[in-house]
């Protein structure tokens, strides 16, 4: 494996951790969108909001450290995807920062005309949010970013493909945030929430499975490249993805949460890795090699270095925050300021 591949994995696998955190994070923010009124989804609301509050903030640090690797370690790709994917990414970026301060701002305000103004903020940018950047993976993946950076500031992503990304990546968070809901809200002893968010995992699982089976033709008619090879090397993942996602569904019946989050997590990293396989060798398909995007030798062993460091550091802390936060030691600490 040459250093540009294993930095390429090693922006994947941040790719991956966001996904897996940030995709609940906003499937969360999609189920406080349809939880109904403000009596009948309180209960809904109250969960959601106590297994968000303590990581949402975090969960973005993986998005931030794919736009550093991608930026220092591939400046060929960096520049034109930023540049011909533009309006989706601005898009993305002011759904993100709307959607954390909606939410901060709702914890603080009392009037209920207020609170129900950001509640409907965050939820609304939690779903717009996973559209764009999924519209984004689309327009890589179909071939329609230039390595010139000229490419069409609308048909880059109003595309096919593109929506097919955006309607995925929607469906995916609905799905895992749904499955954790279940787990948290059984952990908690809440068994008519469990039933709640139980029903709507295997509601989103069934419709994931639909999406993929209608993104199948979007693929062979619009990103023939990207089609040739998921139905070739990266077979496997999309198998083992599948496998996952019934093995979910079946969990989630059954009543085996604590499992079921992980198979969950499993069918979306093999789709994930399906992609990547399917892409690779390419940074932009059918435009940009990983080896023709990469920097320089000497930045490349810095970056690696840095990552390493970096994780050293970061890594501990993640997962003590994320420990506490399955033990709901901070949701108990968040109630009591409240």
């Amino acid at each position: 494996m040459s250093l540009a591949v294993a930095v390429a994995v090693v922006m994947f696998v941040g790719i991956t951790l966001y996904a897996l955190f940030a995709g609940a994070d906003f499937g969360g923010g999609f189920w406080d969108l349809f939880a109904g009124s403000a009596e009948r989804g309180a209960d809904a609301r109250a969960l959601i909001e106590h297994s968000v509050a303590p990581v949402w903030e975090a969960n973005h640090v993986w998005l931030i450290f794919v736009l550093v690797v991608l930026w220092t370690a591939f400046p060929r790709a960096f520049g034109p995807i930023m540049s011909t994917l533009a309006m989706p990414l601005t898009l993305a970026a002011i759904g993100i920062i709307l959607r954390g301060s909606a939410f901060a701002f709702r914890k603080a305000s009392i009037p209920v005309e207020t609170r129900r103004f950001f509640g409907a903020v965050f939820a609304l940018s939690s779903v717009l949010t996973p559209f764009f950047l999924g519209a984004v993976v689309g327009g890589v993946a179909s071939g329609r970013v230039p390595a010139t950076g000229t490419g069409s500031l609308l048909r880059s992503w109003v595309n096919p493909t593109s929506m097919l990304g955006g309607a995925m990546a929607v469906v995916v968070c609905a799905f895992l945030a749904a499955v954790y809901l279940s787990a948290d809200a059984a952990a908690r002893g809440r068994a008519d929430l469990t039933d709640y968010f139980a029903r709507r995992a295997i509601g989103a699982g069934v419709v994931a499975g639909v999406v993929a089976a209608v993104g199948v033709v979007v693929l062979h008619a619009d990103a023939r490249h990207l089609f040739h090879h998921l139905t070739g090397r990266a077979l496997p993942f999309l198998l083992l993805s599948v496998a996952g996602g019934l093995g979910t569904l079946a969990l989630v019946r059954a009543r085996q949460f604590g499992i079921a989050r992980l198979s969950a997590a499993l069918a979306v990293v093999a789709v994930l890795w399906g992609w990547a396989a399917g892409q690779y060798p390419y940074l932009i398909v059918g435009r940009l090699t990983i080896t023709a995007g990469q920097g320089a030798h000497a930045t490349l062993e810095a970056l690696l270095g840095a990552v390493v460091v970096g994780l050293l550091v970061v890594a501990p802390a993640l997962a003590w925050l994320l420990l506490l936060t399955r033990r709901g030691e901070l949701v108990e600490e968040n109630a009591h300021q409240n």
